[in-house]
């Protein structure tokens, strides 16, 4: 009866958020689009982006002005979730904006790093970070140096561990986004105990768990087939949780010799039960087939919980993901069939 009260205003509000994701057919309509400013044109009448493109001239749109409106939604989204949340609600989602804060921060060290001539464009950001973060937006945008941008950090819990990388020689992008994942993975499987308490607790550790177990076999795979990576630099890259794969499982899988061998490995997973693993999908599709169906299960078993509010961020971020990738493809001409095929993940 606790969780029902606790629960029931969010649960509601979440419903009609829901009635707002884009549609499948929705989608099928902005495939067969001509171009990114009909594709801006037809979600100015979704009530998702409609009060963000309301007085916006889309022929003049360039491809990040886009970008910023979709990321904006997602702001606004998590904070119609934050403002109808109780207490313990809020703390979860303080622990949930760090993978947002995170993605900042790995933005802010491509621009430093890459040197770009205009480097940063966060102002549609800061009103968001201001009001939820440790983050200062304002502090951030005078970094021109990835020393001044660590600087820039400190009083916040990733100074800690960014600090650290100053003492290794010509340390890379690379080396700066690994250390912020690793970071982020292990800080919340253990603030996650502080957090969440009881049935809360083993939702948000089954999905976390399960998260954390797809992105290594995603990039342990990623970095066999696109990187030739030697096992020695795979484990380095892997978040240092065992959820439901044993060490000796992660073991096979980084020393395999052949793709089709770690694929052979994979298919003996739990996962495997719950994935068509014949079907030519990238293994991005898997990640996201896998936890679509956790989050729904979850949502469905347990409607009066954090769950609600997983799943639907979840279903919006993978929303931003689909129509970002059929921009892309418009853009570059594609059949409506083939940006189709790519928003489904599945390989040519």
């Amino acid at each position: 009866m606790g969780n029902l009260l606790t629960y029931s205003g969010i649960v509601t509000k979440v419903h009609a958020m829901h009635a707002q994701l884009i549609t499948k057919e929705q989608y099928e309509e902005i495939a067969a689009l001509h171009n990114v400013t009909e594709v801006v044109s037809y979600l100015k009448g979704t009530p998702g982006y409609a009060e963000f493109l309301e007085d916006i001239d889309e022929s003049k749109l360039h491809r990040g002005d886009i970008e910023k409106i979709l990321i904006q939604s997602l702001y606004r989204d998590y904070t119609k979730l934050y403002r109808f949340s109780g207490l313990e609600q809020r703390r979860f989602l303080k622990l949930y904006l760090k993978r947002y804060e995170v993605d900042l921060i790995n933005y802010c060290f491509r621009i430093v790093i890459n040197h770009y001539a205009e480097p940063f464009d966060l102002n549609y950001k800061r009103p968001f970070f201001d009001q939820y973060s440790q983050i200062s937006i304002e502090k951030l945008i005078t970094s021109r140096t990835t020393d001044e941008l660590v600087d820039n950090l400190k009083g916040t819990e990733y100074f800690e561990p960014l600090n650290k990388l100053r003492d290794k020689a010509q340390a890379t992008l690379f080396d700066y986004d690994l250390a912020l994942d690793l970071y982020y993975f292990s800080n919340i499987w253990k603030e996650r105990k502080k957090v969440l308490k009881k049935k809360e607790l083993e939702i948000f550790t089954r999905d976390c768990g399960a998260k954390i177990d797809l992105l290594n076999m995603q990039w342990i795979y990623r970095a066999k087939v696109y990187y030739n990576m030697p096992p020695a630099n795979i484990y380095s890259l892997l978040v240092p949780i065992h959820y439901h794969l044993s060490t000796d499982t992660i073991k096979a899988m980084t020393e395999a010799g052949t793709p089709e061998e770690f694929l052979s490995i994979m298919r003996t997973t739990r996962y495997a039960n719950k994935y068509d693993f014949e079907q030519k999908l990238t293994i991005e599709k898997m990640y996201n087939d896998c936890l679509y169906r956790l989050y729904t299960l979850d949502r469905r078993s347990n409607p009066y919980s954090i769950a609600t509010i997983t799943s639907y961020l979840f279903l919006k971020e993978l929303e931003l993901e689909k129509l970002t990738t059929v921009m892309e493809c418009i853009r570059y001409s594609l059949t409506p069939s083939e940006t189709l095929a790519y928003v489904g993940g599945v390989t040519q």
